[in-house]
């Protein structure tokens, strides 16, 4: 019969067979032994009997604890938020009646390996169906899908120790700065929940500080770009801190930092303090109208770490960075919905009595829903006499920008027209004088 010296394979087969070797050890003792077949009879019972409390007790419970639809506020949604969590019961419950058991069996027989074997593998069970049925973020299931379910693997079979520690061992670095292959395990695992739990953060904050309008717009900008900066600076901090990396030795990298913001990097940090000082001045803010020098002009939609975007009325987007703000002239037309005034011109005859002109515009413009009596209602003057007529312009105040969705002038000038028109009043259009010589005299046209 061919035979194989073990000697002869690598080191991670010799590994492997060493396991198997253990396995079948454990498997002939567990099949051998009274104390295996009664603690295979227990995770039979445990299980039966969370099958049992999870059918009758469960669904009872669920249905106490869940409110009704139409409920809200902070108890309606924690009510909510632990009912997610019922599709558990029967594997918890098995969990917990295996966990009871395995204190009997060791109480009586002195071990208890079989039945904790199943204890963990109802947590694993357990595990499982968080991941498949009740996380539904795309993020954590992909999280729990390569991290937490390959790691209960190992747990159930007792490899989760020997494979930490393995790890815990090998050492890698970069410069001073040493650590463990552990270490980077769990400082990729713990960033990206970080990252996710950061983000969630910000945006439940932005949400909350948007509430409040009591608050300038500048303000809750202000506020909501501070709680951006202080979630993800302790993100950072307790990232290092689970790495286990110390933070001064990262004194030459930021040394480095700061002489590459000096060089490289020193538009960005302008326009990064630049955008500061907006939110703190509050000169243009989160849905003003502004036009710049650079004839950039739109609707500010949203202010970032480096620059202001800008909505144009015909749909696109500007992006401009902070420091044009700052250094250059900026035109705030809404100011956050402050009023605005225009102007509508137009002309009559010289045929017409112009004194009575001012009055029945005004009259006409005032009637308007739009047009405003604060600062100052519509103020219809003379500019000056043209060449076929009286010029006339009239100011009125509105709330908005005359662009986009709103309107403001078409509208004046129709009710311009129809005033004018029901008091006979003639709106002139050009005359020219043409001489045809030859003829001795003029024709007008």
């Amino acid at each position: 019969m061919f035979e194989f010296d073990t000697a002869d394979l690598p080191p991670f087969a010799q590994t492997l067979l060493e396991y198997a070797e253990q396995g079948k050890d454990l498997a002939l003792g567990w099949l051998l032994s009274p104390a295996a077949w009664s603690q295979f009879a227990l995770l039979v019972v445990a299980y039966l009997a969370a099958r049992f409390v999870a059918k009758r007790f469960v669904p009872k419970l669920e249905a106490l604890l869940l409110p009704p639809k139409e409920a809200s506020g902070i108890i309606a949604e924690a009510r909510r938020f632990v009912t997610i969590f019922f599709p558990l019961s029967l594997a918890l419950l098995a969990y917990l009646f295996t966990g009871i058991g395995e204190s009997v069996t060791r109480s009586l027989f002195g071990s208890g390996a079989v039945i904790a074997l199943g204890k963990r593998v109802f947590l694993l069970l357990a595990a499982q169906a968080l991941v498949k049925t009740i996380i539904k973020d795309s993020f954590l299931k992909l999280l729990g899908k390569y991290v937490l379910l390959p790691a209960m693997v190992l747990y159930v079979l007792g490899l989760l120790g020997p494979v930490e520690a393995k790890l815990a061992a090998t050492e890698i670095g970069a410069g001073n700065i040493r650590f463990s292959l552990m270490s980077l395990v769990r400082g990729l695992i713990a960033g990206a929940v970080l990252f996710w739990l950061g983000r969630w953060s910000t945006g439940q904050s932005r949400q909350y500080i948007g509430k409040q309008e009591e608050l300038r717009p500048a303000t809750r900008e202000l506020a909501m770009k501070a709680a951006e900066i202080l979630i993800f600076g302790a993100s950072f901090l307790l990232l290092m801190n689970i790495m286990g990396i110390n933070l001064s030795t990262l004194a030459v990298l930021g040394g480095a930092i700061g002489v590459g913001l000096g060089f490289g990097l020193q538009k960005i940090a302008s326009n990064f303090i630049s955008g500061v000082i907006l939110l703190l001045e509050g000169q243009a803010t989160v849905g003003d109208y502004v036009e710049l020098d650079g004839g950039e002009a739109g609707t500010i939609v949203k202010m970032t770490a480096r620059a202001a975007i800008l909505e144009t009325y015909d749909g696109k987007w500007i992006v401009v960075p902070n420091e044009d703000f700052i250094t250059t002239r900026v035109v705030n037309y809404s100011d956050s919905g402050s009023a605005n005034r225009y102007e509508a011109p137009f002309s009559v005859s010289y045929d017409t009595d112009i004194n009575k002109v001012p009055d029945i515009i005004e009259e006409a413009v005032g009637k308007l829903d739009f047009v405003l009596t604060e600062p100052d209602g519509p103020d219809c003057e003379l500019r000056g006499f043209g060449d076929s007529g009286v010029d006339f312009c009239v100011e009125f105040w509105v709330n908005g920008i005359d662009d986009g969705k709103n309107k403001f002038t078409p509208h004046v000038l129709f009710a311009i027209w129809n005033a004018l028109k029901a008091h006979d009043i003639e709106i002139p259009y050009p005359h020219r004088v043409i001489e045809i010589k030859g003829q001795g005299h003029l024709e007008n046209l």
